[in-house]
């Protein structure tokens, strides 16, 4: 591969990486070519985007990166595939369902609101992580929960109101 062709490459991968939310390094070998696909569609009806990179590559596009990774260079060996997604916690669900009938992807790391998680046995913890959309449902929930029982406490208590305020208006008359 010409030079032209490997700084072509980290530009992309680095443009990639500054324009990620989250981004997870996994361990795809020893998956066969029907098993690999299965993934990739995988991923894609999920919304990932799943790259297999080399790894000096990729450390390379990570040092011209806006962020701090210094973290991940030493995970960067043997086979690496990046998985970028914009929720955080869908790759690590997608990994575990997969790895119901597979033995891999392995998780290397992960790059998850503005955290990195190193080794696999992340991988519970990080499925576990709620979506900031699934927080702010949740958020929402909780508002909306106070605001519906004043308003239940004024409605039913209105007519209470409104008989005493016409029983005392009868009274005086």
């Amino acid at each position: 591969m010409r030079r032209e062709e490997k700084n072509a490459i980290i530009d992309g991968l680095t443009e990639q990486i500054n324009n990620a939310t989250h981004f997870y390094l996994t361990d795809i070998s020893e998956l066969n070519a029907a098993d690999t696909s299965s993934l990739r569609r995988k991923c894609f009806e999920k919304n990932i985007e799943l790259v297999v990179v080399k790894n000096t590559l990729f450390k390379k596009a990570l040092e011209k990166s806006e962020g701090n990774f210094e973290l991940l260079y030493d995970i960067l060996n043997s086979s690496t595939s990046v998985m970028f997604c914009e929720t955080g916690n869908i790759p690590a669900r997608l990994i575990k369902e997969f790895r119901k009938a597979h033995e891999r992807p392995v998780l290397k790391a992960a790059f998850v609101e503005e955290s990195i998680y190193l080794g696999d046995e992340q991988l519970d913890a990080l499925s576990s992580f709620k979506s900031k959309t699934e927080l702010v449902g949740d958020v929402l929930v909780l508002l909306q929960s106070p605001m519906k029982n004043l308003l239940s406490a004024l409605q039913s208590g209105g007519n209470n109101l409104a008989g005493v305020v016409q029983t005392l208006a009868e009274k005086e008359g």
